[in-house]
This record gives C-alpha cells, sequence and structure tokens, in this order.
C-alpha cells in the first residue's frame, strides 16, 4: 500500500513477526537511484556504536547485501540492497 513517497508491505505468513525494511538503493517506486549509501557502509557505522547485527553483509563484495538487526521489541529490522 502506499501513501505518497510511503509504503507499507503485507505479508501474510511470510514472516514471523513483524518486520521492518530499508531498501538502500532504491526510491519509493523501487527505482534504483543515482547515489546512496552501500549497505556495508551502513553496517560499519551500526557495529561501529555497538549494534548488534543477526546477520552481516559480506563486506568483501559489492552490488546486493543486506544485514538482519532486532530492534529493542525483538522485531527484525532487514537493510536490504537490491543494486
Amino acid at each position: 500500500m502506499k501513501n505518497g513517497d510511503h509504503a507499507i508491505g503485507l505479508f501474510q505468513g511470510m514472516f514471523e513477526k513483524n518486520i521492518l525494511t530499508f531498501n538502500p538503493g532504491w526510491n519509493s517506486n523501487a527505482h534504483k537511484l543515482a547515489a546512496f549509501t552501500d549497505v556495508r557502509d551502513l553496517q560499519r557505522q551500526l557495529k561501529a556504536e555497538g549494534v548488534e547485527l543477526l546477520q552481516e553483509a559480506d563486506e568483501s563484495t559489492t552490488g546486493p547485501a543486506s544485514f538482519l538487526a532486532v530492534d529493542p521489541d525483538g522485531n527484525p529490522i532487514l537493510v536490504d540492497q537490491h543494486v
């Protein structure tokens, strides 16, 4: 569902819990952005701040990758780069 630049995805049965996702490299219409912060750079910044990650992107790669953290309520936060 979209309202202006905001999108909410409804995925019944696809995820065990509520999940918040971010897609670096895409705009609100899933079109590739000319410039963005790479998922591996975001991962390094969060780790430097002491955020514990459940899954990490391979920092020796480029292109699509993702990492997973958990918010204080136990909900997963997925940062998923497709480009």
